[in-house]
């Protein structure tokens, strides 16, 4: 049986989905990460459903105010609903296994040193409305991972998506042969209409403040670069990523 040391760290593993699109998808992907559910009373009815699924596993829930939801959440950007949960853990990438995604024709995202939650919450939820379904994450202390923030900004879109991390350097020569591996930088890059279509893009994304790492970029089969022409020079990670996204889905 557990101590009270292990429980300690249990709880520490644990973190806050708020929101009600986010727990819904955190329900209906995986709802045995749930340990317990807190919501004002207005959502009592839309959240029958996960009270039956946590009635069943006898894990508590419970109306509360907004007030104290604020409290549990611990931001008042609570939605109505706040579901405390084990977080969905990326996968290590199998090389051979994600070779074969490429039958599908979809994009693969790749991001490469995404430090702030908001920005991974962000590029995830845009990734998954163009239809991504699988986003690699690179093995590096700067890259954020999946966080109470990033659940927040996301929408329920970190459980519509498959997680993965790999170091780039060994996984981008081994993905090559199935997709055309594509970085981005702030200027020198060509368009995006111009790339040959013959492989599914790798679509890798870097910080805005160091975008990316020259060892990464050698790696690539093409550059590419958003043609702007305003006052600002460049579009943060979330918006860059969305923009992309689209032009690879209507291309």
């Amino acid at each position: 049986m557990p101590g009270p040391a292990n429980e300690r760290s249990h709880e520490r593993d644990l973190l806050c989905v708020c929101g009600l699109a986010a727990v819904e998808a955190l329900f209906a992907s995986d709802p045995g990460r749930v340990e317990r559910l807190f919501f004002e009373p207005r959502l009592a009815g839309a959240l029958a459903r996960p009270r039956r699924a946590l009635a069943k596993t006898r894990k508590p829930y419970r109306e509360v105010e907004a007030d104290e939801l604020a409290r549990i959440a611990g931001t008042m950007r609570h939605g109505g609903v706040v579901a405390v949960a084990r977080p969905k853990l990326p996968l290590s990438l199998d090389f051979k296994l994600a070779a074969g995604w490429a039958r599908d024709g979809r994009p693969l995202v790749i991001l490469d040193g995404i430090g702030n939650p908001h920005n991974l919450g962000a590029i995830i939820r845009s990734a998954a409305c163009f239809g991504v379904t699988r986003i690699v994450l690179a093995e590096r202390p700067d890259q954020a991972l999946p966080s109470a923030a990033s659940y927040r900004v996301a929408e329920g879109a970190l459980d519509r998506v498959m997680l993965y991390r790999a170091p780039l350097a060994a996984a981008l020569p081994a993905l090559k042969r199935a997709y055309r591996i594509v970085g981005t930088a702030l200027s020198g890059g060509v368009a995006l209409g111009q790339l040959p279509r013959d492989r599914p893009v790798a679509l890798i994304l870097g910080s805005e403040e160091s975008s990316l790492d020259p060892a990464t970029l050698a790696l690539c089969d093409t550059v590419v670069t958003i043609p702007g022409g305003g006052p600002v020079q460049s579009l943060n990670g979330a918006a860059a990523a969305a923009v992309l996204l689209y032009a690879l889905r209507s291309g």
